[in-house]
């Protein structure tokens, strides 16, 4: 395999502002050429040369040189690439200017007509530096009024939080020195954890004394062990002789609190503390029977919870101490929105309340919901910066090429990541087309999505964990939270709606300190993110090409299959169809059967009625589609016109690059014209013959002479018609006495 190339476009760890975002190029593309004639730029020499262009200061445009023509691998596949720029993107501009110069100098006759566009060209300028000048105090006023609302932002903020300081060198920390029970220490270094991460070191000591947090850190650094390890500490000095739930720990999925559920009973396992789970699509009277001896901790879903606190007697959260929201941010979304002010309301003021997430916002209107006390904030790494040890890869497909896209990801699982590789997919019927596909062409590949039961999304997360299989194909579902250790790859085939979610997806590889690669097949619409993600990595980013035969040979087998995919199809449809009607004859059954003991039992109830479930799905998709039209109007979907390549020039420059351009036109039609020639004195003569040729020609043979016209039928009939004269006898002029002067007729004559 060819060497990699490899550098980093950026390295930024601050959190990239809107200014920053909007200045990025819109037309950052991948362009691919048929040679390997990249000449690679420093980060310097990138700097100084965008130093000397004036008209550049504001506008940063990175583009990408073509390198498509890439080696294959010695299994004939794919092959890494590096981001480069051509050496002479810039200075090349100004050496065509001076040779055009010189050119154009010799031509021009009209010096008086120089002068005056000289003269029209300052006045131009002038002209352009006032509305400059205008522009530029447009934007100082608008800068100033936002630097206001900043300031105003930071106030209020600074007003909130309690401040903290955050220690960056948590080398010498221990577990030991964060005054933790002999128990937990046990349990920790049973579990193999030498020291704490940085949001550990940092969120440990503060959460002891009782404090509310807001917490954020990048993915795989351990945040789960950073609320649950205090919340474990405090458990053991309560009161045991009364028996209540202590703790709550809400999360967004199911997968996600059956993980954090296993993870808190592993710490707390040389302890009496007890825990529950409280989760949807699994049978609640087992759930029931749990949290009636009234558990500990208890780690549970919004919505499964509220049902238990509803409809289930001798339950509540009135008494709960410790509240954790895990992927906070999630939960304040809409979809979350009613069922977490619920249960905020059901829950004590009094309590101690951690948020904690990747991508965790500070935003105060959307805190002062969670009713929180002068939270702290620890915010050890930004809300968009990528884990340093992850290697980010991009695909570019082509605009109206999406039908190619199966053939990149064969290529990609059948050459290259092998093992240990999550997929993530858009919508939950492209993830279950595409195992079928892996199972007919013999990968080995488990589903996740929503479309399963909680049964079967457990036994797919239980065969990737335990290497039964190869290839997990998910959904967001398995974007946020799931710690599977040895994860090596993920591949993005549908690139996300945003940015965060990118980085939660991205996530699940490069965790605890490991290394790992993300794969995203990056299309038109999704350059915004790419930019975004090149300019937040602290990792080198690589462009990874395949060669055209082998992207064509696996798409015909995508092809070749697709009948069997809708034949497999069809009959999951039949059983589907089969199932839902012995449910239906059971359930009808049961109500036959247990009639006086299902009428017995009390309705179930919800928070809400269900004109408000409604209205709140109507607000739901209300809001989905203002943001959609809020983007359109903004542009952001759209993409930008395409600079021309006299946008920016002076009229000079102007007229010089089309002389150049009309010279070059010249010189190729010259050389057409020369070709072309060339072809017509090589091509064969007519065959004509000769004098001699015709003169001994056969009579019967056809002779070039005009045929003699016939005679009409009614010559008698009909006056003579006057001769035509021939040329000469026109020419000559009329002379009395000459051969062809008027005779009279004897008849006319004189007697």
């Amino acid at each position: 395999m060819a060497d990699d190339f490899i550098f980093t476009i950026e390295e930024n760890d601050s959190v990239p502002t809107e200014d920053d975002i909007e200045d990025l190029n819109t037309e950052f593309k991948f362009e691919v050429d048929e040679d390997d004639s990249g000449v690679g730029w420093s980060i310097d020499s990138v700097v100084s040369a965008f130093k000397k262009k004036n008209s550049m200061q504001r506008k940063r445009e990175m583009e990408i040189v073509d390198n498509d023509d890439v080696d294959a691998e010695e299994e004939g596949v794919v092959e890494e690439g590096e981001f480069e720029m051509s050496e002479n993107e810039f200075e090349g501009v100004e050496e065509e200017e001076s040779d055009s110069e010189e050119e154009t100098d010799k031509d021009d006759d009209d010096e008086d007509d120089e002068e005056e566009e000289e003269e029209n060209e300052d006045k131009d300028e002038l002209d352009d530096e006032e509305d400059d000048n205008k522009s530029d105090e447009d934007v100082s006023a608008n800068s100033d009024s936002e630097e206001e609302i900043d300031e105003e932002e930071e106030e209020r903020k600074n007003a909130y939080f309690d401040n903290v300081d955050i220690h960056e060198d948590t080398d010498g920390t221990t577990f030991a020195s964060l005054n933790l029970s002999r128990p937990i220490l046990k349990a920790i270094t049973n579990m193999g954890f030498a020291r704490p991460t940085k949001i550990q070191a940092n969120t440990i000591p503060i959460a002891l004394t009782g404090k509310d947090i807001c917490a954020s850190a990048v993915t795989g650094s351990g945040k789960s062990a950073a609320f649950l390890i205090p919340s474990i500490e405090r458990l053991l000095y309560r009161q045991k002789s009364i028996s209540q739930v202590r703790v709550l720990v809400l999360l967004p999925t199911r997968e996600l609190a059956v993980q954090c559920y296993q993870v808190a009973k592993t710490l707390a396992q040389f302890t009496d503390i007890t825990f529950g789970l409280c989760v949807g699509g699994i049978s609640p009277k087992a759930q029931q029977a749990e949290l009636q001896n009234r558990p500990d901790v208890i780690v549970a879903t919004p919505g499964r919870l509220i049902d238990m606190v509803r409809n289930m007697q001798s339950f509540s959260i009135e008494n709960i101490e410790i509240l954790v929201l895990d992927e906070a941010d999630r939960m304040l979304e809409v979809g979350f929105k009613a069922e977490l002010e619920e249960i905020i309301r059901l829950c004590p003021k009094s309590r101690q309340t951690m948020l904690f997430s990747a991508t965790m916002t500070d935003n105060i209107d959307d805190l002062i919901r969670l009713s929180l006390n002068h939270p702290s904030r620890v915010f050890v790494d930004s809300a968009t910066k990528i884990a340093h040890n992850l290697t980010q890869e991009f695909i570019r497909i082509r605009e109206n090429k999406d039908n190619e896209k199966p053939g990149f990801l064969l290529a990609l699982c059948k050459k290259i990541y092998k093992k240990k590789c999550i997929i993530f997919f858009d919508n939950k019927i492209a993830a279950h087309r595409m195992r079928i596909a892996f199972g007919l062409l013999g990968l080995k590949a488990a589903e996740l999505h929503g479309n399963l039961t909680q049964a079967q999304r457990l036994e797919a997360l239980d065969s990737f964990k335990n290497n039964k299989v190869d290839f997990l194909l998910a959904t967001d579902l398995a974007a946020r939270g799931l710690d599977i250790s040895g994860v090596q790859t993920v591949i993005n085939y549908n690139m996300p709606t945003d940015y965060a979610r990118y980085l939660h997806r991205v996530g699940r590889t490069a965790r605890g300190g490991q290394s790992g690669v993300s794969v995203s097949l990056i299309d038109e619409k999704s350059r915004k993110i790419l930019k975004i993600a090149v300019k937040n990595s602290s990792q080198s980013v690589r462009k990874r090409s395949i060669p055209l035969e082998i992207i064509k040979k696996y798409n015909s087998r995508f092809d070749a299959i697709q009948s069997q995919i809708s034949d497999i199809l069809l009959e999951e449809k039949e059983e589907r169809k089969i199932q839902q009607t012995e449910m239906q004859i059971t359930k009808a059954e049961n109500l036959i059967k247990f009639q006086d003991e299902i009428k017995s039992r009390p309705k179930k109830t919800w928070f809400q009625s269900e004109k408000e479930k409604v209205a709140e799905k109507r607000i739901f998709f209300i809001f989905l589609l203002i943001l959609e039209l809020s983007k359109a109007a903004a542009g952001l979907d759209t993409p930008k016109p395409k600079r021309g390549k006299f946008d920016g020039m002076s009229r000079k420059k102007k007229r010089r690059v089309q002389a150049l351009e009309d010279q070059d036109q010249s010189e190729d039609f010259k050389s057409k014209m020369i070709a072309r020639s060339l072809k017509l004195e090589k091509r064969p003569k007519r065959m004509r013959l000769t004098e001699k040729e015709t003169s001994s020609a056969p009579k019967n043979s056809v002779s070039n002479k005009p045929k003699p016209k016939s005679k009409s039928a009614f010559g008698d009939d009909i006056a003579p018609s006057k001769s035509k004269k021939s040329a000469q006898e026109k020419k000559k002029p009329f002379r009395k006495g000459s051969k062809n002067a008027f005779k009279s007729k004897g008849r006319y004559k004189r007697r």
